[in-house]
């Protein structure tokens, strides 16, 4: 991946019509509801610049588009020749973590460590007999392993509690600028900015509102 700064548009409305149905029509007069086309704008030209080991940080309360945008932005990245390496994407061997990553048994062992799993019987263990928040990790050290130029993943840590969270993002994000990867992240949660240290940070409320905060080096 490149130092350039990469300038992406986000522009995403939605038509919203209601099936008139006899049964529709009669709830409709009941409730005093109003059947009209509507659009919904949910970005209005949002215009984003990233680069080369910055942190985006997407926030929002469910439904609010968070997500959206977060593959908007990967698929643009990927449209322009980028490799994305897709949390919700890793797929599980049903053999051991350590013998399905790294180049070896110390490097397995380090991946499995940046993403929060240190104990020495994990190693051995197969997917299928962790919790989720441990396969949750195992998906993260997949990716740090993948050497993508970019990184996404929605609904981060939301499944691990929220003192291994921050240890976690604290890894992912000084890994992340050693190797000059971008991340990209979506969460309700606002208690992990401090530990991933994101360059730009998305707060989206609902409808159009979205506000963009940029942060510099000196955090």
């Amino acid at each position: 991946m490149t130092d350039n700064i990469e300038r992406m548009v986000i522009d995403k409305r939605f038509s919203s019509k209601v099936e008139q149905t006899d049964r529709v029509l009669e709830v409709a007069e009941a409730f005093g509801l109003g059947l009209e086309d509507r659009d919904f704008v949910i970005y209005d030209n949002l215009e984003i610049e990233a680069q080369a080991g910055d942190v985006i940080y997407i926030n929002g309360q469910s439904g609010s588009g968070k997500s959206l945008v977060l593959r908007e932005l990967a698929s643009q990245l990927m449209g322009r020749g980028y490799k994305v390496a897709n949390l919700d994407d890793i797929q599980f061997e049903d053999v051991p973590l350590v013998d399905q990553i790294g180049k070896d048994t110390n490097d397995a062992i380090r991946l499995l460590s940046l993403a929060g799993l240190n104990d020495a019987y994990l190693l051995v263990r197969k997917p299928n007999q962790l919790s989720d928040g441990q396969r949750y990790r195992f998906r993260l050290a997949k990716v740090i392993e993948s050497n993508a130029d970019v990184w996404v993943a929605d609904e981060f840590c939301a499944v691990l509690d929220r003192d291994t969270a921050k240890v976690v993002s604290f890894n992912v994000q000084r890994t992340a600028r050693k190797v000059g990867a971008m991340v990209i992240v979506a969460t309700t949660h606002t208690d992990l900015v401090p530990d991933l240290k994101p360059r730009l940070v998305i707060e989206k409320d609902y409808k159009a509102k979205v506000s963009l905060k940029r942060v510099s080096d000196e955090q």
